[in-house]
């Protein structure tokens, strides 16, 4: 089985607390990550400047991760590009622990789990193309580059006559102020 491009070997400072040591990835993604209107589709690239401090229990990996995201507008169906950065920061222990939610395999630590997760609670729900996209008509399927003018909501049937009613009503008020407004001056 091949290795994952998320794996970094920290043999040569494992268990030397104070030890330090930087890394430079290019990480190909070989799956898509994130499910929505945008993601890091396979074969993206990310940028991972990786910095490992040892610790007593483990190492911390601290990474500045930047890629380019795919997908489309929610509104239109544009497709889109965004550029992305994200932190990551997370403890690797040397045993397997329940206060830690990741821990080293052998001589080797997977930033798969961190990576992903920081991607996926940074990626937008509804993201646009532009603040005030439209989106398509629902008529042409095009997208539109006006408001669509407002339509008034047809009346139910079934309350027609009552919308009768309240209109004689308006107006019969409407008739007794004008009324009494003239006796007033009289």
């Amino acid at each position: 089985m091949a290795a994952s491009p998320y794996e970094v070997n920290v043999a040569t400072i494992m268990h030397k607390p104070g030890s330090m040591r930087e890394l430079e990835l290019d990480v190909t993604v070989p799956e898509r990550i994130g499910e929505g209107m945008l993601y890091f589709d396979k074969g993206a690239q990310l940028e991972v400047d990786l910095r490992l401090e040892t610790l007593v229990d483990g190492i911390l990996a601290s990474a500045d991760v930047r890629g380019t995201l795919t997908g489309n507008c929610s509104r239109c169906l544009k497709p889109l590009e965004e550029a992305w950065s994200g932190h990551v920061a997370e403890m690797f222990g040397y045993q397997a622990d329940e206060s830690l939610e990741y821990a080293l395999d052998g001589d080797v630590i997977n930033l798969e789990g961190p990576i992903r997760d920081a991607v996926v609670l940074d990626l937008p729900f509804q993201p646009l193309c532009e603040p005030d996209c439209l989106g398509l008509d629902p008529q042409t399927g095009e997208k539109l580059t006006e408001p669509l003018p407002e339509v008034e909501d047809a009346v139910d049937p079934r309350w027609a006559q009552l919308e009768q009613l309240l209109q004689s009503g308006e107006a019969a008020a409407d008739s007794d102020e004008s009324n009494d407004s003239t006796e007033s001056n009289k």
